[in-house]
């Protein structure tokens, strides 16, 4: 019998979803105190002359072996949960193109039967079923052809571990185990997704467009026929719509008849699906009290509000609906595969039906191999001319299409993004991007390291390359005449935030030695090492971060002795961002945060409710919508689309900002104004831009240092603010509002506050106005971009087609750096998954895939420390322009262009350029004389 009590201040009550109360709890176990009550997470080591931490506040545990994750809980871990732990596996089709009729567990004999077969018939009659993202058919019933190989027919469920093990080796590679009927062939559907941006700019960068997605509108399809995408007809002076036709038109007409002085290219390029490989594969354990009608779950998640919101709402139409949902965020990394993915959901269900027992649902590698969200392979059309004379890029057309599996998942958004991508770092007066995520009998695809950038950049860099070669210009050369600059627009039509950079890590490639003695490189090279043709390539490019709906709550607090604690919505997912979230509170607090919690999904003190789809809603439903001062278009984001450094940092650093000049400052003015005739600091001016954190506290203009334990205790003493939770939201800019501190009105770039003074209660201080982005900004599609180039040198064998990739050198532009050593860590982690990408990794779609239950890294390269040069590859990363610059997303661009560096090294190698990817060795063969 359950020993929860809602009442214990160790488990939070966030809400009830759908009629079901969730509840958000530490795990109080044995896992979870070594985690924090033995230190496993250190306080920072902070160096405070020159701020800089000394290490990550995880560093030790992760090169211990010691982080606590997911997967490492069981039943015992967990003092209220029963603590005899039950196991359970998922039986999955491996074909797709017959009806599944039934499975045979005949092979167990009766000494291995499972103790509890769940199938879809049972859902169907406990109610119980996916939420509406993740699609039908939670557990394939009988009669119906899998959507996709792979997909789960039934859970086995075992009480007990050996006859479980036993068990799951018996039908481990049996296809006899799922049995099939007649054979219909695979499913045929509509597109996931279909997005279409055409653009046709004015006389120059500078004036106004004749057509763009910012100004009017996207496109998109008025019908399907025979599953592919109707476009609406071209209509000069029609509907929008109508008019974008007309003008993608007039540039499909000029470039098959273009003007004597363009050059016009077109090119096919392909990329291959990829799995994740993340090392802790999918799980989850859970437990349902019959007794009291409640669910408990540890679930891995980089999106845990999301799993919040939208597991009640399961459990709510279940025939005897379930009262409570205990959730326990864990510790988890997943490159985007546990972003808004299903496995949480099984294990739920599996948790129903445990007979009382916790039971625990986890991969394999072959398992996740065979259901793991993956990396959309991309099939690309691109056409684009440039000026002979001038060599000035003048058109683009891209037609892309993304393969995005069974289910629906983030194809809609990996196809859009990687349309609004593919003009990499350059300018295009012209252009006409259309992108379509098909449904496939594939594993599905969903979020992954990237997110179609990857494909459609790298394309790009390719094609460049060899326009350049075409016209015989220095190809660092060609891309500078054409990168895009502060000011221009985007193929949306939208203007880039603050300055553009990219010219700035051009001129340094051209500058590296390595691309300047290419050519004395290359002679000596070949003349020592017979056999072998050596070559450099460049890639450059830059990608977009966030989702254009980006929001994060953070709540900072000093306390009467001056610790400080941070608590804050995003996950921590192996990035780092449990440190540098921390360090952040140093700017206006003086150091990092003493404690942070990452994953909180409790935020009572500050209410906020959201409706409607930000991406979506109409410019009058958000205006109605904000009437309501505790309304938001999103609540929370996940921890994706590369959103720690400038996002989530954004609200760490408004709710830390708030209690310096609301609480910390003015105790600091009283105590330096303390005394006959205004004390020290009547004689001078002492204004709040001139406080500064130096070694040992507090200053500002000449004023005595105060150490922060003495200014946090004044201000707990005058009743002054010391603690403010924050909640934001971005739609490519920042939403603001009007809140009043002491009879003043203040504007400020968040859109929820609750304040705590002295040792008070946190209460919700309303806004009196707010000011959220127009919902026309959606059509901008990114505004937000970090940039990255990558100088590659590579040997070919004429022999064997091996690539060695002998070094790579990268330059990036990524603002201020909060912890400079976790911006080289993804670099460096980012690169070896570009050259993996570019060189090794790569999975058949279908039949020969993943789906048939049979790979893992025995049959799949992951690049290994001999494959990345990792003893002499090198990076820059350029200064910011100030000390004000804000940290910019960095974490997926980081892998891109090394991916086009390889492929134009090989071409420099060998004389033959390829478009398919990865470029294996048998490939390489293929082309060699």
């Amino acid at each position: 019998m359950s020993n929860f009590n809602p009442s214990r201040r160790s488990f939070i009550k966030r809400a009830v979803v759908a009629g079901v109360a969730v509840y958000l709890a530490p795990l109080y176990s044995r896992a979870y105190a070594a985690l924090f009550e033995q230190k496993i997470l250190h306080s920072p080591n902070w160096d405070a002359k020159n701020k800089r931490i000394r290490f990550r506040i995880d560093g030790k545990s992760k090169v211990m072996g010691q982080k606590v994750f997911a997967r490492d809980i069981r039943a015992v871990d967990m003092p209220h949960w029963p603590q005899k732990q039950a196991h359970a596996f998922i039986l999955r089709t491996t074909k797709a193109d017959r009806l599944f009729s039934g499975i045979d567990l005949s092979l167990l004999g009766d000494d291995l039967k499972p103790d509890r077969i769940v199938t879809a018939e049972d859902l169907a009659r406990d109610g119980l079923a996916f939420p509406a993202f993740y699609g039908e058919d939670m557990l394939l019933p009988t009669g119906k052809t899998p959507a996709y190989l792979g997909q789960a027919v039934a859970i086995l469920i075992y009480h007990d571990f050996a006859r479980f093990r036993f068990a799951k080796d018996k039908l481990k590679f049996k296809d006899e185990v799922i049995q099939y009927g007649a054979q219909t062939g695979p499913l045929e559907r509509d597109p996931w997704g279909t997005f279409r941006f055409v653009r046709v700019g004015g006389a120059t960068s500078q004036d106004d467009d004749h057509f763009s997605s910012l100004k009017d509108m996207p496109i998109f399809p008025v019908s399907m026929r025979k599953h592919l995408p109707v476009w609406p007809e071209g209509r000069e002076g029609g509907k929008l719509d109508q008019e974008g036709m007309y003008y993608a038109g007039m540039i499909a007409d000029e470039l098959k008849n273009p003007p004597e002085d363009w050059l016009v290219l077109q090119r096919r390029y392909t990329t291959q699906s990829i799995d994740t490989a993340a090392l802790e594969p999918d799980n989850a354990n859970g437990w349902f009290d019959e007794a009291t009608q409640t669910l408990h779950m540890v679930v891995p998640t980089q999106s845990p509000q999301e799993v919040a919101d939208e597991m009640p709402r399961m459990l709510a139409k279940r025939t005897q609906p379930v009262k409570q949902l205990i959730l326990h965020p864990c510790y988890t990394v997943g490159y985007g595969s546990k972003d808004h993915y299903n496995f949480p959901y099984y294990g739920a269900v599996a948790a129903m039906y445990g007979d009382g027992h916790p039971v625990r649902l986890a991969n394999d590698r072959y398992e996740q191999f065979q259901s793991a969200l993956k990396r959309h392979a991309f099939d690309m059309n691109y056409t684009i001319a440039v000026n002979k004379k001038t060599g000035i890029l003048q058109s683009f057309l891209g037609d892309m299409t993304a393969n995005g599996g069974g289910r629906s998942n983030f194809t809609p958004s990996v196809s859009m993004v990687g349309a609004t991508a593919a003009q990499s770092i350059y300018y295009f007066p012209k252009s006409d991007l259309s992108a379509v995520g098909v449904a496939s009998r594939a594993i599905d695809a969903g979020s992954a390291r990237g997110y179609g950038t990857l494909q459609s950049m790298a394309a790009t860099e390719m094609m460049v390359d060899e326009i350049a070669e075409e016209l015989g210009i220095d190809p660092i050369e060609f891309r500078m005449r054409n990168a895009l600059k502060s000011g221009m627009k985007n193929t949306q039509g939208a203007i880039p935030a603050g300055a553009i950079r990219v010219d700035e890590v051009l001129a340094k490639a051209a500058k590296n030695e390595i691309w300047l003695k290419r050519a004395d490189r290359k002679a000596e090279f070949e003349m020592k090492n017979p056999g072998k043709r050596y070559g450099v390539g460049f890639g450059c490019v830059q990608k977009d971060f966030g989702t254009g709906a980006e929001t994060s709550f953070a709540r900072v607090e000093v306390a009467a002795d001056g610790r400080i604690a941070l608590y804050h919505s995003g996950a921590e997912m192996g990035t780092g961002m449990s440190t540098s979230q921390s360090v952040l509170c140093a700017q206006w607090l003086g150091r990092p945060a003493d404690e942070a919690h990452f994953s909180v999904t409790d935020w009572s003190s500050l209410p906020v409710v959201t409706s409607g789809d930000p991406y979506i809603m109409s410019q009058e439903e958000q205006d109605k919508l904000a009437a309501n001062p505790s309304w938001s278009p999103s609540y929370c984001s996940p921890s994706s689309a590369s959103n720690s450094a400038y996002y989530f940092s954004h609200s760490t650093r408004e709710a830390a900002r708030l209690v310096f000049e609301q609480g910390l400052w003015p105790a600091a003015m009283a105590i330096w104004s303390t005394g006959i005739g205004g004390g020290q600091a009547a004689p001078l001016v002492v204004r709040i831009e001139d406080a500064r954190w130096v070694e040992g506290g507090l200053t500002a203009a000449g004023m005595e240092i105060l150490s922060l334990e003495r200014v946090a205790k004044k201000a707990h003493e005058m009743g002054l603010m010391t603690g403010a939770a924050v909640h934001v939201f971005n739609r490519w800019q920042w939403a603001e509002a009007d809140f009043t501190f002491n009879q003043q009105s203040k504007r400020l770039p968040i859109d929820a506050l609750a304040v705590r003074y002295g040792n008070g209660e946190f209460a919700t201080l309303s806004r009196t106005h707010v000011y959220y982005p127009p919902t026309q900004r959606n059509n901008a599609a990114v505004t937000y971009y970090s940039a990255v180039g990558t100088l590659a040198e590579v040997a070919v064998s004429l022999a064997t087609g091996e690539v060695e990739l002998l070094n790579h050198h990268s330059i990036m532009e990524c603002g201020n750096l909060i912890v400079p050593e976790l911006v080289s860590g993804q670099l460096q982690g980012g690169l070896a998954m570009g050259i993996g990408h570019a060189l090794h990794e790569y999975l058949p779609l279908y039949e020969d895939g993943p789906g048939n239950g049979t790979w893992n890294f025995n049959r799949y390269h992951l690049p290994r420390a001999s494959d990345v040069a990792v003893w002499k590859q090198t990076g820059d990363i350029l200064p910011a322009l100030s000390e004000t610059d804000p940290p910019k997303g960095m974490a997926e661009v980081v892998m891109i262009p090394v991916v086009a560096a390889i492929v134009n090294a090989i071409a420099d190698a060998t004389g033959h350029r390829f478009r398919d990817l990865p470029v294996r060795a048998e490939k390489i063969r293929e082309v060699l004389p």
